[in-house]
């Protein structure tokens, strides 16, 4: 089974704006190379460097017993997957994650959470507020100076 995390927005932003962001992102710390469009994240998805696939893709509105809608109280618009490539080391990869999507929060509003297959929620952003995880398995120290913008640190879950 492939390692794959999910970042879901309730945003006005559509998932065109959300892959503009994300391109311009990842091209600018050389995640992505020059040519990634946001088209190619919107379908068929594109790789980073290190092989870890995301594709943007704009939600539909899920049911009341979604994990994010049941448990989180938000509806998600918009999301971003990322499958991590087999062969080469998570956590970097993981690191490749969390520079893109962390300014990428900065940029587009709404609600946010980045998780784990439902069972680890990484980062939330409610109400304005970022929420990391207390997990220092997840948030390693090198990790923390990746946050530029005000946090604190509390562990969500999803309900079983």
């Amino acid at each position: 089974m492939a390692i794959s995390y999910d970042l879901e927005y309730a945003t006005e932003s559509s998932a065109t704006e959300v892959a503009a962001r994300l391109a311009e992102i990842g091209k600018g710390i050389g995640v992505f190379d020059a040519t990634v469009t946001p088209d190619l994240l919107l379908d068929p998805g594109v790789n980073t460097r290190h092989g870890t696939s995301i594709r943007v893709t704009q939600e539909r509105t899920p049911h009341p017993w979604h994990p994010v809608v049941a448990d989180l109280n938000f509806t998600p618009t918009v999301s971003a997957a990322f499958r991590m490539a087999k062969g080469v080391e998570v956590g970097v990869q993981q690191d490749d994650m969390l520079r893109l999507v962390l300014p990428l929060l900065e940029q587009i509003d709404g609600e946010a959470v980045l998780h784990f297959q439902y069972e680890s929620i990484w980062l939330l952003r409610k109400n304005g507020e970022l929420i990391l995880s207390e997990n220092d398995d997840l948030w390693r120290p090198h990790r923390i100076p990746f946050v530029l913008q005000p946090y604190k640190r509390e562990t969500h879950r999803f309900e079983d």
